[in-house]
């Protein structure tokens, strides 16, 4: 098979730096000609007579690449979310989509826990007076231990970042009715958990149901002072309530790692001010996870070479280029 990686030099190094060698043992690779990423009319040119695209969560699958690449069998995301992708296109048009494996919980869930420590102990304002050379404010921050946590989401990030802030001594609420929690966490619904929790993290999945799911009503029912950190999506905040909440010091501060800016980084008015603190969607941003998701890529690529149908492929019914391959 004749693999096209969409990743650009940096995005490449960060993900194949290692796995790279392993992808050229089962397929001819093609890699992304230019230094950025690439537009999709630059796309189907460069990829033209390549049977995979294995892409970069920045490369969106539009209609037009599953149309004019005829050679094309599968578009592979070396990532976890496919909301860019066309996926009805890529099934019209015979070509199988599939994604990486959820390697980048651990990952996520540290980042969460770090941005909660810093916006309560004012670790990067702090950090950054100091280097100026200036002499920083003593800042209060707040002891996290004995401090209560409300989770929206008992997923795999949601669940394992109980178990971090149990570990810590905080009290961990959640608030998801398509599980049972178990203890010592308590499960509660929204509005309990947003009245009784110091810290808020939303991890619900981002749906049509979930779109603006923290707005004007739920930041209201949070205490004043109240902290909250997205590392999930960054549809799941109405970005103009959380801002006005800021101004009037209702929400005591606000850690981001998602937002609505390009590639799901958080969005410049809020990023800039002095009670966020903000990361560029950096959760799933490390060595073990950029070997995890790039080797999920090798796996599935080894597989339809081998006359199989690649793990976590999500339209595989309707995968007729890939079974004319074969053939």
């Amino acid at each position: 098979m004749r693999v096209f990686l969409t990743h650009n030099p940096e995005d490449r190094d960060a993900y194949y730096g290692r796995a790279l060698a392993e992808l050229e043992k089962v397929a001819d690779v093609v890699v992304n000609p230019l230094d950025r990423d690439l537009t999709t009319p630059e796309l189907i040119e460069a990829a033209a007579n390549c049977h995979v695209i294995a892409a970069h969560r920045s490369t969106p699958g539009e209609a037009e690449v599953f149309a004019q690449l005829p050679d094309l069998v599968a578009f592979l995301r070396c990532a976890v979310d496919i909301s860019t992708i066309d996926v009805d296109a890529a099934t019209a048009n015979g070509v199988l989509v599939g994604h990486a494996d959820k390697s980048f919980v651990a990952s996520t869930a540290e980042l969460a826990l770090g941005l909660y420590l810093d916006v309560a102990r004012n670790i990067a304002r702090s950090t950054v007076d100091y280097q100026r050379g200036d002499e920083p404010p003593q800042r209060a921050g707040s002891q996290v231990r004995g401090k209560t946590a409300g989770i929206i989401g008992f997923g795999a990030i949601g669940s394992y970042l109980a178990s971090l802030l149990d570990a810590l001594g905080l009290v961990v609420l959640v608030h998801d009715p398509f599980v049972d929690v178990p203890e010592p966490y308590e499960q509660l619904a929204l509005d309990p958990l947003l009245e009784r929790s110091n810290v808020v993290f939303p991890l619900a999945p981002a749906t049509p149901a979930t779109e603006n799911f923290i707005s004007t009503h739920e930041l209201s029912v949070m205490a004043p002072g109240t902290i909250l950190v997205n590392v999930s999506r960054g549809e799941l905040l109405d970005e103009d309530a959380v801002l006005a909440s800021l101004e009037s010091g209702h929400l005591g501060g606000l850690g981001l790692d998602v937002g609505r800016a390009a590639d799901q980084r958080p969005s410049l008015a809020l990023a800039g001010r002095n009670d966020v603190v903000a990361t560029p969607h950096l959760g799933g941003l490390t060595p073990e996870n950029a070997d995890a998701q790039a080797l999920s890529s090798v796996e599935q690529v080894t597989a339809m070479s081998s006359g199989v149908m690649p793990p976590r492929a999500v339209n595989e019914a309707a995968a007729s280029r890939l079974t004319a391959f074969w053939g």
